[in-house]
């Protein structure tokens, strides 16, 4: 498989990553070690999970994912063969991670690093992302800004100066943004060449069929500055599969979970795209799965796309999906739903 240089840094991905949040809720610890080394034979290199997982986030559960991680790293001794990504949770009502006082400051950020590294048995993270801004912006299917929901929020100086902290320690290579805005990143970047702290080296966002917004602004940006897109969702909850087409209560995380999770993908304008694309794909001699893959694949913007599965056939099809090439006139039709249903899944 493919493996990209991430943005600046010096971290060679491969263009296919295992996303991880379904271990320890919909996947077992045994699951999760089967997935693990199966990606790994594929030629997969890069692993991302975070703090909060698994989803639904719960008490119950929270760190579980990181934990089935490092039983794996440990038993199979293959720390040095992986790129390992995780994410620190930014502001939340969720108050079982630090006592619902979780922002990111320096206090944060030292106790969440020092607690994914004892989940994940190790003693370093390759890329440690901020899950989402201490600031007010849209995000989770907010389709635009407001003002009126401005709160206060941690400077970016002070975040960037304890991440550098835990680079000269040793504790992560390199560190990147997730759930971003372009005015976020460009400001990430303006203050760590202002301050001499460390650089963003990648953007972990949305991206689908259904939800192209990276391409209004922040690709720009992102080709600009040496940061690379890590697409998430690449199948939006599953939509973009046709699952749910053939069988509204198909086993998955839209019926799995309260629609309150995951409104955006629920919406009728994703539905309605979904049925069309599915129906580009069976024209062409493809799976709805394939074409949605397959776009993320091979956008050029793209570093590297998240996947994740239930079950083994299921990430099979998605790491297969890197295989297939998209004619200029599948391309063409895509871009002809997406002129009339636009992000319908923001």
């Amino acid at each position: 498989m493919k493996k990209n240089t991430l943005g600046s840094s010096d971290l060679m991905v491969s263009a296919v990553c295992l996303g991880t949040m379904t271990f320890g809720e919909q996947n077992s610890e045994a699951d999760a070690h089967s997935q693990l080394d199966y990606a790994l034979e594929r030629g997969i290199n890069f692993i991302d999970t975070a703090e909060m997982y698994p989803v639904m986030p719960k008490a119950a559960t929270q760190g579980t994912t990181e934990r089935h991680i490092g039983s794996w790293l440990k038993k199979s001794g293959k720390r040095s063969d992986i790129i390992l990504a995780t994410k620190i949770a930014g502001p939340s009502r969720m108050d079982w991670i630090r006592a619902g006082q979780n922002d990111l400051n320096p206090v944060n950020i030292k106790a969440a690093i020092e607690t994914s590294l004892q989940r994940l048995q190790t003693d370093y993270i390759d890329l440690y992302q901020l899950h989402w801004p201490s600031r007010n912006v849209p995000i989770f299917g907010q389709t635009s800004f407001n003002p009126e929901l401005e709160r206060t929020a941690v400077p970016i100086e002070e975040t960037l100066a304890a991440l550098g902290d835990l680079v000269k320690e040793g504790k992560i290579r390199h560190i990147g943004v997730s759930n971003e805005s372009s005015w976020g990143v460009a400001e990430f970047i303006k203050q760590s060449e202002a301050h001499g702290l460390p650089r963003i080296v990648s953007i972990q966002n949305c991206y689908h069929l259904a939800n192209r917004c990276f391409e209004t602004s922040l690709d720009e940006v992102c080709f600009r500055e040496n940061v690379g897109l890590l697409a998430y969702s690449p199948l939006a909850f599953g939509q973009l599969t046709g699952k749910y087409l053939r069988d509204p209560n198909a086993d998955g995380r839209l019926t799995l979970f309260p629609p309150s999770w995951s409104p955006r993908y629920l919406r009728p304008a994703v539905v309605e795209a979904a049925k069309q694309y599915a129906a580009l794909a069976e024209e062409n001699g493809l799976t709805p799965t394939q074409l949605a893959l397959a776009w993320c694949y091979s956008r050029w913007f793209v570093a590297s796309t998240i996947i994740g599965a239930t079950r083994l056939d299921q990430l099979k099809e998605n790491i297969d999906a890197y295989s297939v090439t998209l004619s200029d006139e599948v391309i063409a039709g895509v871009n002809r739903i997406h002129a009339v249903l636009t992000n319908p899944g923001q």
